[in-house]
């Protein structure tokens, strides 16, 4: 599947490459007469993954048109249609080939920390904190641990932005030794966001789901004192969880409560992997290390690009006032 995947991206890519130089040929013969070249860093800048969500236009803008880019004809719009073309063929060979589970994720909800941090220039500092699985364990180099991925994605997205994913995985971890590093792992770097993956080893060692869920939720309370979002990462579905499925599904269950409590990101890491497994018949031994628990490199990749495209719907959200309180609304650029 992973090969078909990989020859359906090649060849969208060759249709976008196609649309590119049509495009471009329209540009050249409509601009004989143009002041100024086409904008050639904003084409070069492209190559970052641009969902649905990404491409929605901005609602200020609408309000307050540039009679100049109103006016610009059809040489404008053929340069517009160029860049349009490389962004859609960066996409393709940025990201990896694969699909977000059946029917979509449920919306992760507003960030409007790491918005107001994006729309104002300031710097972006995003912790990603939690145990192998953050560390990056399975992945053959670390580039390809997840929030280096992560990291890569929102630098392609946000081209301008001083965007920094500190790696703060401790393999081994749980709750409770999470809790106990949490301010200097996390919070004394000061963070816009703080993704927090959770919950596996206290599977595989047994420990009461409702235990963790308890102290998930004091760890809630500290980082949103601290003025973080944050979002909620629940264990992978991989063979060795699995071997204890009623732990497993109750950890699930617990995470994904306290996060809809708490009003918080909630990344659903075990659906979305159950996903790959079930419904797109993908094989364990495709996203899963010989352990039988850790990712490899393709399964971060992967986890990272559904992630990072999560986020980068929810910051989206808040330039665009969609569903955000009224409170945070002052965010959106006039």
């Amino acid at each position: 599947m992973l090969r078909d995947g990989v020859k359906q991206a090649r060849a969208v890519a060759a249709v976008a490459a196609l649309l590119l130089l049509t495009c471009a040929s329209q540009a050249g013969a409509q601009m004989a007469h143009a002041a100024t070249p086409p904008d050639h860093s904003a084409i070069s800048a492209a190559a970052e993954p641009q969902g649905p969500q990404a491409q929605a236009p901005d609602k200020a803008q609408d309000r307050f048109p540039d009679k100049g880019l109103a006016d610009k004809g059809l040489a404008g719009k053929a340069v517009d249609r160029v860049k349009d073309a490389a962004k859609q063929a960066g996409d393709i060979l940025t990201r990896v080939p694969c699909l977000p589970p059946k029917g979509g994720l449920k919306p992760m909800g507003s960030l409007p920390h790491v918005a107001a941090k994006l729309i104002s220039g300031a710097p972006v500092v995003i912790v990603a904190f939690g145990s192998s699985s953050t560390q990056g364990y399975g992945s053959t180099s670390p580039a390809f641990n997840y929030p280096n991925r992560l990291a890569a994605q929102l630098h392609r997205r946000y081209p301008t932005a001083d965007i920094s994913v500190v790696n703060r995985g401790q393999g081994g971890e749980d709750a409770p030794e999470m809790m106990a590093r949490l301010k200097s792992s996390v919070l004394d770097l000061k963070p816009d966001l703080v993704i927090w993956q959770v919950g596996t080893n206290a599977i595989l060692r047994n420990l009461d789901p409702a235990d963790t869920a308890k102290m998930v939720g004091d760890g809630i309370t500290t980082i949103q004192a601290a003025g973080a979002d944050l979002v909620l990462v629940d264990p992978q579905y991989a063979p060795r969880v699995n071997e204890k499925a009623e732990k497993a599904s109750r950890m699930v269950q617990l995470l994904g409560r306290v996060a809809e409590l708490r009003k918080v990101g909630f990344f659903p890491r075990f659906e979305v992997m159950r996903q790959w497994h079930e419904n797109q018949a993908i094989p364990f031994e495709s996203f899963v290390i010989a352990d039988g628990l850790h990712m490899n490199d393709w399964g971060y990749a992967c986890f990272a690009q559904l992630l990072g495209d999560d986020i980068i719907r929810s910051v989206g959200q808040i330039k665009l006032g969609v569903n955000v309180p009224a409170d945070v609304r002052t965010y959106r650029p006039m």
